[in-house]
Formats: structure tokens, C-alpha cells, sequence
């Protein structure tokens, strides 16, 4: 099987054949507490009856039509979205990469109609945008730079909490500003309140766009409709991807004020993006999160979820970060071991830069299966000690 595969993943080798909330099973049977959510996609879980039910009903109505056309889906989406987050705006496209190149377009086109050269644009040290050219020149991490060169120029980095340091990189010919609120590939390294505020008002005294990548800590997983919300920062653009149709390719560009009327006919486009069924799917995903309680549970969860984590005060634990049900347990060893040895006592977990291991459950995972995912990896942090010693 593998051979007609390119060779594109370190897989694990674990097939897997359905689910059910925040429960994966093989198809040898073996169950799997699910802390992964397909990298925070999943966000409704496994299974979920109204998300179900409402792609198999879109499905015999339309999946697909160009987008020289209108379907009520996208339209409902888009008033929903927009309602939600408080922009003015919105680009639907297929992922996170394609959002941060709608981000990045979008930038210099309005720098360009200030400056021909107003067309640079900073992102932070560990960043991670995406794997496309130009999203992978954004990424401030020179593993993903291997191999790939010649990049996409106009993209400088700026060292994370070193506002002295982005303050000399903001220079006139600078468009953007684009940031995660927390980086996730990077190892779930929190950014500063202060350092992010900062940076806001530097962008707004200087004419720059500042725009976040929300991808990975949007649409609920922070405990919030954004991060960005949490923090009290208001971007001008961010791009969210991931969780927004509850595993359903989808992404979204949200603009507002001076950046909302940017694109004009022909500037951008998409075959797929803003399709009615995966419309469909985001509009039940919204609609769960804006049910009453669902978001202060998702914070409520991921509190519970480090603060277990924390009183382990396993030997092998350097730290716990993160925000929501997005949660990183710095590690003393490679992260991977823990993965594997986690996967032999039945709980999938992720990794993250060089010595995280990455929490990203489903947003509607209960707190029986938290309590027993945090056994399972003590169980999986035992084993790796032991080997260890």
C-alpha cells in the first residue's frame, strides 16, 4: 500500500476506520482516545449526528457549483461568520495555506496602492503559515526552508518579544505585520499580551496591516470565536482554517475597515473555496459553538486539562502551556517517544517544534475521556522514563 503513496509522511502505520466523539477505532478493533482532532480539525469530533446529517442533506441538493454563481449556504456562511467574529468582509478558499496567501495578496495590494515598494511583509521567528511556496518563506523556521529555495522575496522575520526589534523592521516599505496569537507548529509558544498589543499599535501608526494567523487557535479552540478576542487585539485581517467545518476542507480571509474593499473582480479567486457543502458543514459548526456555555466549556476543559497535566509533576515535564483545548507539555525527550508509547496505551497525541508534545482534542471531548486521556499518558510517560534511566 505504502509504495503507491509519496513518500510525504513519518506514518505510524496505524489504520483507522471510524469514529465517535472523541474516539477513534481501528480496524483491528483497538480503540484510541482521540487528543488530536486531525491537527484541530475535527472540532465537533467523530461522528457528530447534526454535522452528519446536514452534509449527507447538502449533498443530494449540491455540491458544488463555480463561484460566477451564488448558493444560500455560502451566503448564510458568510452573514454568520462575519456576525460572529465582528469583520466586515470574507474570502472563502480550501485551507490554512491558501488563507495566509489570501492574507498576503491582499497586503500588498494595499500596500501597493500607497507605495510600489510598500510590498514586505514580517512574520515572527518559529512561525508556521503553511507548505506552499510563499507560506513556507513566511515560516520563520529554517527546517521548513531545506530544499525548496529559490523563495518568494519580500518576507523578513522578527524575533518574538523583541519589540525594540520589530520596531526597526517596520519601515515604510513594510505592508503587514502577520502573527500567531499562539505558534502552533513552533511548539504552542504563547505570545505576550504586551509584545502582541505593541505590535498593534506600531501597525496602526505606521499604516501596516496587522493580521493574524488563526488558523490553528480559531474557531473555538482557544475558548473563544478567536484567540485574537481573548487577547484583546482587533486585526485588520486573519485567516482561519482547521476547525471551521468540523473536518470538511474549508478556509476563510475575514477582512474589516480599510482592508475589507481591498480585492476588487479578478484579483482572487478559487474553484473549491465558500462551496455550498462545506458551507453547510461550517454553519453547523458555528451554530454548536454558539450555543449557550459550549465556549466557556472549551475553556473550562482546557483548563482542566493542563492544570491535571500539571500535577503529574512527572520528571520528564518541563512545562504546560497553551490556551483552550489547545494545551503543549514541554518534554526532555524527543517528543516523539511519548507519542509512540502514548499510542501503546490507547491515546493519540501530536508533536510540536523540538520538545512538545501537542494536545488538540475535539472541542466536544467530555471530561471523563480528558481524565482518562491525562492515565494514559502518565502510563506513556512511565514507560519513556524507563527507558531512560
Amino acid at each position: 500500500m505504502k509504495e503507491r503513496f509519496m513518500n510525504t509522511y513519518a506514518r505510524t502505520g496505524l489504520v483507522l476506520d471510524h469514529g465517535a466523539g472523541a474516539r477513534l477505532f481501528a480496524r483491528d478493533g483497538a480503540e484510541y482516545i482521540d487528543f488530536t482532532a486531525g491537527i484541530g480539525v475535527n472540532s465537533l469530533g467523530h461522528g457528530h449526528p447534526k454535522l452528519v446529517a446536514a452534509i449527507a442533506a447538502q449533498a443530494a441538493k449540491l455540491i458544488h457549483v463555480s463561484n460566477y454563481f451564488i448558493t444560500e449556504p455560502a451566503v448564510e456562511l458568510a452573514y454568520r461568520l462575519t456576525e460572529m467574529t465582528g469583520f466586515d468582509s470574507v474570502f472563502f478558499c480550501n485551507s490554512g495555506a491558501e488563507a495566509n496567501e489570501g492574507i498576503f495578496k491582499l497586503a500588498r495590494k494595499y500596500g501597493s496602492s500607497k507605495n510600489p515598494d510598500k510590498n514586505v511583509i514580517v512574520t515572527l521567528k518559529q512561525s508556521f503559515h503553511g507548505r506552499t511556496i510563499t507560506t513556507v518563506t513566511a515560516t520563520g523556521q529554517d527546517k521548513f526552508h531545506r530544499f525548496f529555495g529559490p523563495f518568494t522575496p519580500g518576507f523578513v522575520y522578527a524575533d518574538p518579544e523583541d519589540i525594540s526589534a520589530l520596531d526597526a523592521l517596520l519601515e515604510p516599505n513594510v505592508c503587514a505585520f502577520v502573527f500567531e496569537p499562539i505558534q502552533g507548529e513552533g511548539g504552542v509558544r504563547m505570545i505576550s499580551r504586551e509584545y502582541l498589543h505593541a505590535a498593534e499599535k506600531l501597525c496602526r501608526e505606521r499604516d501596516i496591516l496587522f493580521c493574524a494567523d488563526e488558523v490553528q487557535t480559531g474557531i473555538g479552540r482557544s475558548g473563544a470565536i478567536l484567540a485574537c478576542e481573548r487577547l484583546g487585539l482587533r486585526p485588520d485581517v486573519v485567516a482561519v482554517a482547521k476547525g471551521l467545518a468540523g473536518g470538511v476542507p474549508i478556509g476563510a480571509v475575514l477582512a474589516r475597515g480599510k482592508a475589507a474593499d481591498v480585492f476588487q473582480p479578478g484579483d482572487h479567486g478559487t474553484t473549491f473555496g465558500g462551496g455550498p457543502l462545506a458551507a453547510t458543514a461550517a454553519l453547523v459548526v458555528l451554530s454548536e459553538l454558539a450555543s449557550p456555555g459550549f465556549l466557556d466549556e472549551v475553556d473550562r476543559k482546557g483548563r482542566h486539562l493542563m492544570s491535571q497535566i500539571a500535577e503529574l509533576r512527572h520528571p520528564l515535564v518541563k512545562d504546560v502551556r497553551g490556551m483552550g483545548l489547545m494545551v503543549g507539555i514541554g518534554v526532555k525527550v524527543d517528543p516523539h517517544e511519548v507519542v509512540d508509547a502514548a499510542r501503546a496505551h490507547g491515546l493519540l497525541v501530536l508533536t510540536a517544534g523540538d520538545d512538545t508534545v501537542r494536545l488538540l482534542p475535539p472541542l466536544v471531548i467530555t471530561m471523563a475521556d480528558i481524565d482518562e486521556g491525562i492515565a494514559a499518558l502518565k502510563l506513556a510517560l512511565d514507560d519513556v522514563e524507563r527507558v531512560h534511566r
